[in-house]
């Protein structure tokens, strides 16, 4: 049987007007380690006070996972290659864009990981780069989408 991943997604209109189209986006990602995220539509998608700029969007976690399949995958990867990697950040962005037949989709990922590392071992930008590239291709969230996932990384920071 499959590994099953799950989330449990809860809104509720309480006294807001459904029908007419003002209620708030606002609502709750629960996961099984007992973690709740609060959530939302997307500002940029549904204006404010009706989405809340405060919460997580769809669009914001897409990316988010992106960045944080690959940066595991690449973490696994570089310790598993003698390197030390102290601290990992990633400014990851998503660009919308329309497919096909019109449909607006997150047609772009940027991730931008800067890394610092320590220790004797220093790799050069092509085998960091090697890194970079095997952890895409084993990231379990890129490998199931079709956005287009561009990555960007500068050159590491040794300390």
């Amino acid at each position: 049987m499959a590994d099953i991943y799950s989330a449990m997604i809860s809104w509720s209109r309480g006294e807001q007007d459904f029908p007419g189209n003002r209620y708030s986006r606002r609502h709750e990602w629960r996961f099984d380690g007992g973690v709740v995220v609060p959530a939302s539509s997307s500002p940029l998608v549904v204006p404010v006070p009706l989405s809340a700029s405060d919460a997580v969007d769809p669009e914001e976690a897409f990316v988010a996972s992106l960045a944080s399949c690959h940066m595991l995958f690449f973490l696994s990867f570089a310790a598993k290659a003698g390197l030390i990697i102290d601290t990992y950040t990633d400014n990851a962005i998503g660009e919308m864009g329309k497919n096909a037949v019109g449909k607006h989709y997150v047609a772009r990922v940027v991730l931008r990981p800067e890394l610092t590392l320590s220790g004797s071992k220093r790799p050069t930008s092509e085998e960091i780069e090697a890194l970079h590239h095997r952890a895409h291709d084993f990231c379990f969230i890129a490998n199931s989408v079709l956005s287009e996932i561009v990555i960007e990384p500068p050159p590491p920071v040794f300390v």
